[in-house]
C-alpha cells in the first residue's frame, strides 16, 4: 500500500510535513509493503506546471494521502481516483505514517476541509 505526504523541501521519510497542500515543493511517496520511499516534485499549476496534485499522484498509485489540512475541491479529486484522505498529520512524514497507523488521523470530509482559501 502506497502512503503520499506532502512535504518541505526536498521531502522524504524525515522531512517536515507541509501545510499548505498545493503549494508543498514535493510529495513523499511511502510503500509501507517494501518500506521504499519515493519523492515526487509538485509540477501543479500552484507551482508554474500543469494540472492538480491529485491528478499526478494518482498515477503513482497511491491509495493513502496524509495531509495537515486541504481544501474541499482536493478532498472530491482524490475521491474521484479513489484515494483515502486524511487530515491533521503534524511532523515529519515518519510521525504522520505513525500516527494514521494508530488511528490519530482523521478521514477528510467537506466539514472538516480547510476553508482558509475562501476567506472574504
Amino acid at each position: 500500500m502506497k502512503v503520499c505526504i506532502p512535504t518541505e523541501g526536498e521531502g522524504g521519510i524525515d522531512a517536515p510535513v507541509g501545510q499548505h497542500f498545493g503549494r508543498v515543493p514535493t510529495y513523499t511517496i511511502v510503500d509501507l509493503d517494501t518500506n521504499e520511499v519515493e519523492v515526487t516534485q509538485n509540477t501543479s499549476e500552484h507551482m508554474g506546471g500543469v494540472g492538480l496534485p491529485p491528478e499526478f499522484i494518482s498515477k503513482t498509485g497511491t491509495h493513502v494521502m496524509l495531509c495537515g489540512g486541504l481544501g474541499p475541491k482536493a478532498v472530491t479529486m482524490f475521491e474521484q481516483f479513489g484515494i483515502d484522505v486524511l487530515v491533521g498529520a503534524s511532523g515529519t512524514v515518519r510521525d504522520a505514517i505513525e500516527a494514521w497507523q494508530q488511528g490519530q488521523l482523521m478521514e477528510a470530509t467537506d466539514e472538516n476541509a480547510c476553508r482558509e482559501h475562501r476567506h472574504h
